[in-house]
């Protein structure tokens, strides 16, 4: 394989295929100079922005460097999926700070009045649990858990409150104009937060740190019941902000299902936060999913910023926590209508500039980009930090179907109904690995090729499950034998 080869998909629809190989190749454009801006393949992945073309702001942001660490583990090592992480790492301060962004050529942080302290969502640790399932580098979550410990010193010395939640300003979520006015005590930060926890404790056990894993279950499971006990509204079926005196706020936006990648709702719950994706009236929109609930006064159908717009980050966040209650069929079918419509948005009919591209953000109700009155610049068009969610993760994980742990040399392959598809030429480490089925005279059958023995656990329609040991070389299997 030569360096520059990225694993292939095979799926039914071509127009899929094509946007999955157009990303790896678009990505090449935003591997910069952090200090020149100009292209280059040893560089971070940044997506320059600014109105002045000779002299582009060249920002580092934790937001987007955690979720583009999510498609990143797909390049086969073409694209370092911990470049941006570590960078951010190194700009660690001695209290435990890490802030949301960095200008990469001051190599200073960005001040933002709307939020002071420069905090984005805990989210290094669900990152790093990832990369360790996708590059089995134990070395690098020894490197990495001491700086992550500090980092939870931080967020506890100066977010913590004496009721156990942790308040932070709006901006610390990223959604700037979202209509959460008296929120106080964030849904999605404190979520995020207990991600963080959970993740922390996981990592602590790869280590075989039994203290580390225990300290981090208990900061896990004490949120978690004051998530339940405060935030969760049972009337409304929904997790809701709380102000100052810890009463819950009415409104409704997408920050209400970081809880179910968190693990936090019983079954009972679960059920009652996933009708809504299903409900027109509230989250359930043509083009899933919209940041503001539509039976909101401010809902916009032009998306208005967080007031309905799509974005790719909070799709991929709802489909991974769909996938924590085994909702794999609802999981695919979502990611499948959000790529039509991000395919949709290439077609000049669709865009508001008449081009038609990538944008950073859609309409709920259409197809086409989102506006956001007010705010030049938006939506950036071919931002593909977060765009490759849909366009890699989502295309490999759930629309192929395929869940991949190098350390538990596993691989699960969810396939909800028999059609062609599958991957090829994807680098599990040292590793090359094949997956495909195909309709032959003998019916279906998957082959299979590998350069090493791999334990492969099929799941078909629900009906059939099985977990075989893959041999090195080729073979394959019927289903009908299963």
């Amino acid at each position: 394989m030569n360096k520059k080869d990225f694993p292939k998909i095979h799926f039914y629809d071509q127009d899929f295929v094509d946007i999955y190989d157009k990303s790896w190749a678009w990505l090449a454009e935003y591997w910069l100079n952090p200090k020149s801006g100009e292209e280059a393949s040893d560089g971070y992945f940044i997506y320059p922005t600014g109105t002045n073309p000779d002299k582009k702001d060249l920002t580092i942001d934790q937001f987007e460097t955690i979720f583009a660490s999510f498609f990143l583990v797909y390049s086969n090592r073409n694209y370092p999926a911990n470049q941006n992480l570590d960078y951010l790492y190194s700009k660690q301060e001695a209290n435990g700070a890490i802030r949301w962004r960095y200008d990469t050529r001051t190599g200073k942080a960005i001040d933002d009045p709307e939020n002071p302290e420069g905090v984005a969502l805990p989210l290094f640790a669900w990152a790093e649990f990832n990369l360790y399932h996708k590059s089995a580098n134990k070395k690098r979550v020894k490197e990495i858990v001491p700086v992550l410990q500090k980092y939870t010193e931080w967020l506890d010395a100066t977010f913590k409150q004496p009721n156990g939640l942790y308040a932070t300003p709006l901006a610390s979520s990223s959604m700037r104009n979202s209509p959460r006015e008296n929120a106080y005590y964030l849904i999605d930060f404190n979520a995020a937060v207990a991600i963080h926890a959970a993740h922390m404790s996981a990592l602590g056990e790869i280590l075989n740190d039994k203290d580390l894993s225990f300290q981090y279950k208990k900061m896990y499971f004490s949120l978690k019941t004051r998530i339940n006990n405060l935030m969760w509204d049972a009337e409304t079926g929904f997790y809701h902000d709380l102000d100052k005196d810890e009463k819950r706020c009415s409104v409704k936006t997408i920050a209400g299902f970081w809880p179910l990648l968190a693990e936090l709702p019983n079954a009972d719950k679960a059920d009652q936060l996933v009708a809504h994706l299903s409900n027109p009236k509230t989250f359930g929109t043509d083009h899933p999913f919209p940041t503001l609930s539509a039976d909101h006064p401010l809902f916009s159908q032009e998306g208005n910023g967080y007031c309905g717009s799509v974005f790719p980050s909070f799709n991929f966040m709802i489909i991974k926590g769909l996938e924590k209650y085994q909702q794999y069929a609802l999981a695919r079918e979502c990611a499948i209508r959000h790529v039509y419509y991000v395919l949709e948005g290439l077609s000049p009919s669709n865009s508001n500039d008449k081009k038609g591209a990538l944008y950073e953000a859609y309409l709920p109700c259409k197809e086409g980009s989102a506006k956001w009155e007010g705010v030049e610049g938006f939506p950036r068009t071919k931002y593909m930090h977060t765009l490759g969610l849909s366009t890699i993760a989502l295309m490999i994980e759930n629309i192929i179907g395929l869940s991949i742990s190098l350390p538990r040399k596993t691989v699960d392959w969810i396939i909800p109904n028999l059609e062609i598809m599958g991957i090829e030429n994807l680098s599990l480490k040292r590793n090359l690995i094949t997956i495909l089925s195909n309709k032959s005279t003998r019916g279906w059958e998957i082959q299979m090729e590998s350069e090493k023995l791999y334990y492969f656990t099929i799941n078909i329609l629900d009906k059939k499950k099985k977990t075989l040991p893959i041999p090195s070389g080729k073979c394959s299997m019927l289903i009908d034998k299963l």
